[in-house]
């Protein structure tokens, strides 16, 4: 279990965004303790980051595949309007 503070650190965000990730459900924690303090899964961490990385990967070959879309960019097929 891992304090909003070490996530923060390592997520390179805020500590309160840590915490809204938590109350999105984006990450794993619970409050504990007396007086309570969040305690975030360290899994749970890990996880959001390889769905960061996943996001990041499919939102690179959707813009990779809409620039191969347009093949006069890239020197093959016809120029439907030349100037």
């Amino acid at each position: 279990m891992l304090a909003p503070a070490q996530v923060a650190e390592v997520l390179q965000i805020d500590v309160d965004e840590v915490v809204a990730l938590v109350l999105d459900g984006r990450l794993r924690g619970m409050k504990v303790g007396t007086p309570s303090r969040w305690r975030i899964e360290a899994d749970s961490v890990e996880h959001y980051l390889d769905d960061q990385a996943e996001e990041a990967r499919r939102i690179a070959l959707w813009r990779e595949s809409n620039a191969a879309s347009f093949p006069e960019l890239w020197g093959r097929g016809k120029v439907g309007r030349p100037d």
